[in-house]
């Protein structure tokens, strides 16, 4: 009898000890998965990290697009009977914005952009009336201080080529149509200006507003047909930047 309750003891103290064991490797091996888990989580949220770090570091050169109208006129040179109005024209470019520092960057741009003027006057006591376009090949340098993320100043020089003057005539007579044209064969081809403007964004889309004069005359007469002037410009243009 002792020895069968000797004998049921070490049987039950040998199944106890198994199911420890048992117990002890599966929460050992529990602990071993939410460890794994942490350790892939923790992966997982520092390669996130370092992607949106990443991402938002790039902040580099950006091609833009734009068009837009004008108004162009001009400042004449001397006392010559001759009045002038504005008249509406066309540009358009393509620019590049080339980060220099924070709040800085240097914007070349290649631009198409309509000029010219309304006229009226008299030429030997005949009235006559005149729409002059002249089409110009430009390539503003801009310098762009940028405030803020959305707004921007530019200025900087311009420089512009003449590729074409067309006149479109109301009331004139052949002699003064004829004067007119050849004087405008000789108009300076070469034109040295300046650009201060405004820009706002809104997210890839911007809106620009500027002002251009050009520092050299047009190399006029200074008479009734073709007086001596400087364009001045007005333009208005919406695009996007990328």
């Amino acid at each position: 009898m002792k020895r069968i309750w000797i004998t049921t003891t070490a049987l039950l103290m040998a199944g106890v000890i198994k199911v420890n064991a048992q117990t002890e490797s599966t929460v050992t091996k529990t602990d071993t998965t939410v460890t794994t888990t942490d350790t892939s989580y923790t992966k997982s949220v520092s390669s996130s990290s370092y992607k949106t770090s990443d991402h938002s570091e790039k902040d580099g050169v950006h091609l833009g697009v734009r068009a837009g109208v004008n108004s162009s006129n001009l400042i004449k040179s001397g006392d010559v009977d001759i009045s002038t109005g504005a008249k509406l024209g066309f540009n358009a470019a393509v620019f590049l914005e080339i980060p220099i520092i924070p709040a800085f960057s240097i914007q070349p741009e290649l631009q198409y952009s309509q000029k010219g003027y309304k006229a009226s006057g008299t030429y030997l006591t005949t009235p006559y009336e005149y729409k002059q376009t002249t089409n110009f090949i430009e390539v503003p340098l801009l310098a762009k201080f940028k405030p803020s993320k959305n707004f921007g100043i530019l200025i900087g020089p311009q420089f512009s080529f003449l590729t074409s003057t067309k006149t479109k005539y109301t009331i004139a007579n052949t002699s003064h149509e004829q004067l007119v044209d050849q004087d405008n064969n000789s108009l300076r081809k070469n034109i040295l200006g300046g650009v201060i403007g405004l820009e706002a964004a809104a997210g890839p889309i911007v809106f620009d507003l500027r002002y251009s004069l050009d520092f050299q005359k047009n190399n006029g007469d200074g008479s009734s047909t073709t007086p001596t002037y400087r364009n001045q410009v007005i333009a208005l243009s919406a695009g996007l930047r990328f």
